[in-house]
């Protein structure tokens, strides 16, 4: 079993700045694939970003070149850097550990998201 605990959520003005961060604990015996999901009220749940073991990356069209993703793997630690947000992109956000070091393998676990709220 592995937990993941979010944090760095909150409200910010359009145009401001977040850093949401995702920690991974417990029985994770390899390097995975981790990333983040939104899920805005009525929406469905979308893609945000994702990163591989290796560091390659992956972005949602609506968030390229606003939004950074990293990882330290020493610490079992993802991060989303948010920079130019903007009212659409209000969502709780889902951090997500792969089951393989890269995502195409699927999804083993999520986190229970943190609230990210962009005020006109």
């Amino acid at each position: 079993q592995a937990q993941l605990v979010e944090s760095g959520g909150g409200l910010v003005q359009a145009g401001g700045s977040l850093r949401l961060s995702c920690a991974a604990s417990g029985s994770i015996f390899s390097i995975r694939a981790m990333g983040w999901y939104r899920q805005a009220p009525g929406k469905q749940r979308e893609l945000v970003a994702a990163i591989s073991g290796g560091g390659d990356t992956n972005y949602a069209d609506s968030v390229m070149g606003r939004f950074t993703i990293s990882r330290d793997n020493d610490k079992n630690t993802v991060y989303l850097q948010m920079n130019s947000l903007k009212p659409e992109d209000t969502a709780v956000y889902y951090c997500y550990l792969g089951r393989r070091t890269n995502w195409v393998y699927g999804i083993d676990y999520w986190g229970k998201g943190t609230l990210v709220t962009v005020s006109p």
